[in-house]
């Protein structure tokens, strides 16, 4: 069953969050303090986003072509610490230079209504890296910083057409996330290896257990 959250946009077409993606981002929420997105600097490489991003979109023309694109926003303008006794998110300062912005397109655009309604539109090729110099066009975000993933849905045949086009946006507060080079709590490492599909090889190895004390 989807969780709808309503028509955003006045228009009747309807986004919902993927409820298994959703149920994710709570236990996330709820067992460590919040949602968390590692990032890497290699050149070439990159990380996958999870929980990944995934969509139910209705109320789309069946035979119109659209185009879907997510891209990730600096949630507020200043870098986070966390304190090491407590665990605690404080304020450090203000914000790093933000990277450069990249809208990331989905694949399968663009497809007809029909097509998108059919299934669930899942953005987990999108990758993220805080390596300053990518051309692979990666999603480029700054560590210790608090991002928000926005859904974009744009009536267009041609992706050449995106920059004279009314794009419709979603947002879902449930999917903000901190952005961190190494994860800040065992609940959360735990968590991502368990569910995650990326993280076979940690299963596989035993390297996602932990010691009972």
């Amino acid at each position: 069953m989807l969780l709808n959250f309503g028509d955003r946009t006045g228009t009747g077409v309807t986004s919902t969050l993927w409820p298994l993606a959703l149920l994710l981002l709570l236990l996330l929420l709820l067992l460590c303090d919040g949602c968390f997105m590692a990032l890497i600097n290699t050149p070439f490489f990159s990380r996958q986003m999870f929980p990944q991003m995934k969509f139910r979109v209705s109320g789309l023309d069946a035979k119109a072509k659209y185009i879907l694109l997510l891209d990730i926003w600096l949630r507020f303008a200043f870098k986070l610490i966390t304190m090491v006794v407590d665990g605690r998110w404080m304020v450090a300062g203000k914000a790093d230079p933000e990277m450069p912005k990249r809208m990331y397109i989905h694949p399968d655009s663009p497809s007809t209504g029909e097509q998108w309604m059919q299934k669930v539109v899942s953005f987990h090729k999108l990758k993220l890296t805080n390596n300053i110099s990518d051309k692979h066009g990666f999603t480029i975000l700054n560590s210790m910083h608090k991002y928000q993933p926005r859904f974009h849905l744009v009536r267009a045949n041609d992706i050449l057409k995106l920059p004279y086009s009314t794009f419709r946006t979603y947002v879902f507060k449930e999917t903000e996330f901190i952005a961190v080079t190494a994860y800040q709590n065992e609940k959360i490492t735990q968590l991502k290896i368990d569910n995650n599909p990326f993280a076979k090889g940690f299963r596989d190895t035993g390297a996602g257990k932990r010691e009972k004390k």
